[in-house]
């Protein structure tokens, strides 16, 4: 094992999170805490912003998409469990895209056309000529090359089952589906999760480090996945139960870790079937627009009941030490249990956070 250049105690930090994974006491929740470096530690001259860019996902220049990941990380220190990462993304849906969506890119975010628009129409083939898979490995061994000994790859964001489902078939005619074709539907999600695992299967083979872990939103030591459903905010539990949760159940079992991307008031009621599920390790709380922030007390029993149910939390970004002394007070030492992302000023003041967050 070693470091990396953009966190020196690499060795440290994976024993951490390992021991975290697997159960084991930190004295306080897993941190990923990040503050601005004064200077940069390496210098890397930006490219000029090519005509037609519209943001991280963009395929428009190659060129300047590889200059902004060697740029991602120079300027901030990653500490406690914060992991240095760059990601080979094209759009919040790459699986859809290789099985043969159309990507519309849109500022900010890339958009997945729908591909076919009768049941018989549908194909869920490896097309290993297929123009967005074929620009994710260009793309993921520059990254390799520029990045080895600096930082990590993290997989790019996949998803899978009724996501991606409805990615390809569109949101409304999927929901028609349900109920007028469901043995349909689940023979699609069937070839979704084989042709999901063939490409991570690749991926993983990619960019695991040496140790054999994996990254996504949180380094794990082995085999992990992002796991998510936002199309369940339009379906009841019972829907969610009988097409969702088959393919979380299986997905969950191929891979050794796991999390659940939890977004929005409208996904609530499917808590309890996300709670049944065995190897589901962790839940990723989203509020969603417009609505209380993740540390806010309203969201206090959704954690308190996945805590003691067994699975993890991880609060992707939250305001700060107050927010961190906050949870500590109401979750005392379940808090082990969380994983907390959030900024400090300086590597000072990420001590402190630490400090602040030990639990008795």
């Amino acid at each position: 094992m070693a470091g990396l250049l953009y966190r020196e105690d690499m060795d440290e930090v994976r024993g951490r999170l390992t021991t975290w994974w697997n159960g084991g006491d930190l004295g306080r929740p897993a941190l990923q805490i990040r503050a601005p470096r004064e200077t940069p530690i390496e210098e890397i001259p930006a490219l000029p912003e090519p005509p037609g860019w519209m943001g991280q996902y963009s395929m428009a220049d190659f060129e300047y998409r590889v200059n902004l990941a060697q740029r991602a990380c120079v300027g901030t220190h990653f500490l406690a469990e914060a992991v240095p990462y760059v990601a080979p993304d094209l759009a919040p849906n790459c699986l859809a895209l290789y099985l043969g969506c159309r990507g519309v890119e849109m500022p900010g975010t890339t958009w997945c056309e729908p591909c076919f628009e009768e049941p018989e129409e549908a194909r869920f083939e490896f097309d290993p000529d297929n123009v967005y898979w074929q620009f994710t490995l260009r793309l993921t061994g520059e990254m390799l090359r520029f990045g080895e000994g600096k930082l990590l790859l993290q997989f790019p964001d996949l998803i899978e089952g009724l996501d991606t489902l409805a990615a390809m078939r569109g949101t409304e005619k999927l929901l028609v589906d349900l109920l007028e074709r469901p043995a349909w539907v689940r023979s699609c999600l069937r070839q979704i999760t084989d042709r999901y695992f063939h490409y991570y299967d690749i991926l993983y083979d990619l960019m695991r480090d040496e140790v054999g872990g994996s990254h996504f939103w949180a380094w794990a030591p082995g085999r992990m996945v992002k796991l998510q459903c936002d199309f369940a905010a339009m379906i009841g539990p019972g829907l969610f139960g009988e097409f969702m949760v088959p393919v979380l159940t299986e997905m969950t079992e191929r891979v050794g870790y796991s999390m659940f991307h939890w977004d929005g008031p409208g996904a609530i009621a499917h808590h309890d079937h996300l709670l049944s599920v065995p190897r589901l390790t962790m839940l990723q709380w989203t509020p969603g627009a417009g609505v209380e922030p993740m540390e806010h007390a309203r969201w206090w029993p959704l954690y308190h009941k996945t805590v003691e149910a067994g699975k993890k939390v991880i609060l992707a970004w939250v305001e700060g030490a107050e927010a961190v002394k906050t949870l500590k007070q109401e979750f005392g030492p379940k808090l082990k249990q969380f994983m907390i992302g959030l900024g400090a000023k300086s590597p000072v003041e990420a001590a402190e956070i630490e400090r602040i967050a030990m639990v008795d």
